[in-house]
């Protein structure tokens, strides 16, 4: 972290956070102009204005900013995480929906990693992104379940070639809106809508502009286990198996199917009043131990909406 630093502008004609990553390059341009945003420099003593561009022969004054180096995962022990399984190369956590798996900068400390790094420190600094320490895999913050966590960098690596070569089953319980008679395989070609500001994936076939992505082909396979009711509303219970690991795949392939998961309003479910997260929850995952090599599976407990008869 860069603190109380001074310097004057040598040449003029470029812009604030232009001037500021050129003086300090172990810092990045985002975290630039976050600093100038949040009033952590001043030029000639008056607050930085957002785009400002320098003539030349201005004093800056760096009050805080952040380098490259400090993006990692700060502890949080006020986290509350649920380890499912432990031992010397890996950690297994049952998130809860609405908490995001990892944070997105150093300054957020309310996800499932944060409470990792408070209690398992060895975690922070494995893997090649410093903001997973050491998570394996994402889940959508509202879904809950599963997430695998490395404890070394060579279970790790052992670990990401499993998922890289897609011999990592996943299981998913997701209930539905409707009646769903029988099981099936779904595949899709998804890319993420270009006509939206944010994400939601849909079909290459059925993009309605022009996508320049590259589709990512997705298979997930269903199978009826439940069905329960909610008032009129018939639902159905779903176990779901997946091997790939594409943006919201089991969300958008169920919905294209018109197997709309409960409360996910991004893909066309009907709003529940007072429910927190969408209906999906990330069961069980099997794979072979990255040290030992031996198959096993690890699961978490149901859900509340998974006990339906």
């Amino acid at each position: 972290m860069i603190e109380d630093a001074d310097f004057i502008v040598e040449t003029g004609g470029i812009r604030l956070d232009a001037a500021l990553l050129s003086r300090f390059p172990s810092s990045t341009r985002a975290f630039c102009r976050a600093a100038c945003a949040e009033g952590d420099i001043s030029v000639n003593g008056r607050p930085a204005i957002k785009g400002q561009k320098l003539q030349g022969g201005e004093r800056i004054h760096v009050r805080r900013l952040a380098e490259a180096s400090d993006n990692r995962v700060a502890p949080n022990p006020a986290v509350h995480v649920r380890c499912v399984f432990e031992d010397a190369a890996l950690l297994a956590f049952d998130k809860p929906a609405a908490q995001p798996v990892q944070p997105l900068t150093y300054r957020e400390t309310g996800t499932l990693m944060n409470g990792v790094v408070a209690r398992w420190p060895d975690v922070r600094d494995v893997g090649d992104q410093p903001l997973m320490a050491g998570a394996l895999h994402r889940i959508d913050a509202d879904t809950s379940g599963l997430v695998l966590v490395a404890r070394t960098p060579v279970a790790f690596e052992a670990l990401r070639a499993q998922f890289a070569a897609q011999t990592v089953k996943k299981t998913y319980l997701a209930l539905v809106e409707g009646s769903v008679a029988v099981g099936g395989t779904l595949e899709n070609d998804l890319v993420h809508d270009p006509t939206l500001p944010f994400c939601r994936m849909i079909d290459i076939s059925r993009a309605r502009a022009r996508v320049k992505a590259a589709p990512l082909h997705a298979v997930t396979q269903f199978t009826p286990v439940a069905r329960t009711s909610c008032g009129n509303e018939e639902r159905t219970l779903l176990e779901v198996t997946i091997y790939t690991g594409v943006t919201h795949q089991i969300r958008a392939q169920l919905a294209l199917a018109g197997m709309h998961i409960v409360n996910d309003r991004l893909y066309g479910a009907f709003a529940v009043e007072n429910q927190v997260g969408h209906c999906l929850h990330a069961l069980a995952a099997s794979f072979r131990h990255p040290i030992s090599n031996d198959e096993m599976e690890i699961r978490t407990p149901y859900p509340d909406w998974g006990h339906v008869q």
